[in-house]
């Protein structure tokens, strides 16, 4: 028996496990019609989501845990099933913000991230107009986190603008923002239209940020264990295959189709790959690790991951902590993933939390098969995150 799924996502590189699944068949070998809906907007796909128009989702990490705290819109229980990509974001500036960091002397490295950072505070006008694709995000919790270490309280400090990640050129080029963090190759748009340069990847502000997830509606999936288990195996299959260096270069050409990105290959591959044209002139880069589906334990949700956005958001917003923290655990289901892929051999941590940002290197963990890598996971500024400190 087929299973029709209406799935949504968001024209971006790390969309491309969901359009892996359907346009390489795995989706169909788990009985699965898969039907993708491309959005503009993450407040959109949010509240299709929400609204049962969607049965599940390509979504930003901390969505379905702010809308488990009742934030975002439509208060609503949403499940992040296992995360489908990690990294991948870039942070960018506005060409006058560059032309300001270079008067002040060489550019730093492009995987500096203190060193970008403090240029940037000492440089840019004051208050700095940040851009984030969406308020409870990845991309603005790095940005927060970047800024608040070096000593530039943010939020508070800083002027945030939501822009649609499509649209994060034209923003820039309309002088609507200084500084931007997005998801690929939405910032490579911004370098191809003369519109800013890129001077960051995500991955330099924290090795493993968890950037995209398979989410989902909890009475959905309590109503629809197997078809949610069906999906998560297709996507699993397909992360595990663009793991492969050739598997990336045959999705980009796919992605490239008006379907899903509408882009040229070419620059969709260099986002999939992170070889990335960083300015004007050329200027190329290709940071370690910039964006995983698979590796390193990549697709597993880990619930601490979700308690660090949870904390963060909390703070911000005044909720109770501990509350917080149960409705981040509740929603990043472990539990799901570990019965939905160990029947196919998927490799399981020995626990569902760990200490965030402890590893500087690869290395082995206790898992189900004894073959788990786990690593680097660091943050910038060598902070590690205990999920079991209050």
């Amino acid at each position: 028996m087929t299973v029709r799924l209406d799935v949504g996502f968001l024209p971006l590189a790390d969309c491309a496990p969901l359009v892996a699944a359907l346009e390489l068949g795995f989706a169909a070998e788990e009985g699965l019609e898969l039907t993708l809906r491309r959005e503009r907007s993450w407040s959109a796909l949010r509240d299709k989501l929400a609204l049962n128009r969607l049965d599940a989702a390509h979504m930003l990490s901390p969505v379905p845990i702010a809308m488990s705290m009742g934030l975002g819109g439509l208060p609503l229980k949403i499940d992040a099933l296992m995360v489908i990509s990690v990294g991948g974001q870039v942070i960018g500036v506005s060409n006058a913000l560059a032309a300001r960091m270079r008067a002040a002397g060489p550019m730093p490295e492009f995987t500096d991230a203190a060193a970008i950072g403090r240029r940037i505070i000492e440089t840019a006008e004051r208050p700095i107009r940040v851009g984030a694709p969406f308020p409870f995000s990845m991309h603005a919790e790095l940005l927060y986190y970047w800024f608040s270490a070096l000593g530039l309280a943010a939020p508070e400090g800083v002027t945030v603008r939501t822009v649609p990640p499509s649209l994060m050129s034209e923003a820039l080029a309309a002088d609507e923002v200084d500084v931007f963090c997005v998801g690929e190759p939405w910032g490579s748009e911004a370098v191809e239209r003369g519109a800013g340069e890129l001077v960051l990847p995500g991955c330099a502000i924290w090795a493993m940020a968890p950037e995209k997830v398979l989410a989902a509606r909890r009475d959905w999936v309590e109503e629809n264990r197997d078809a949610a288990a069906a999906l998560m195996r297709a996507t699993f299959r397909a992360c595990r295959w663009l793991a492969n260096e050739d598997g990336r270069a045959t999705m980009s050409e796919i992605l490239a189709r008006p379907a899903y990105l509408d882009l040229p290959a070419e620059r969709i591959e260099r986002a999939l790959t992170g070889r990335l044209v960083t300015g004007p002139g050329g200027e190329e880069a290709a940071p370690q690790g910039f964006l995983k589906f698979y590796d390193g334990g990549a697709t597993f949700p880990w619930r601490s991951q979700a308690l660090w956005i949870a904390r963060r958001i909390a703070a911000r917003t005044g909720l109770d902590q501990a509350e917080a923290e149960a409705a981040a655990r509740a929603c990043f289901r472990a539990d799901l993933y570990r019965a939905a892929l160990s029947p196919i051999g998927a490799d399981m941590p020995g626990a569902s939390e760990k200490l965030e940002g402890a590893l500087t290197t690869r290395q082995a963990v206790a898992s189900s098969t004894g073959e788990m890598f786990l690593g680097p996971d660091s943050f910038f500024d060598q902070q590690v995150f205990d999920p079991q400190e209050a």
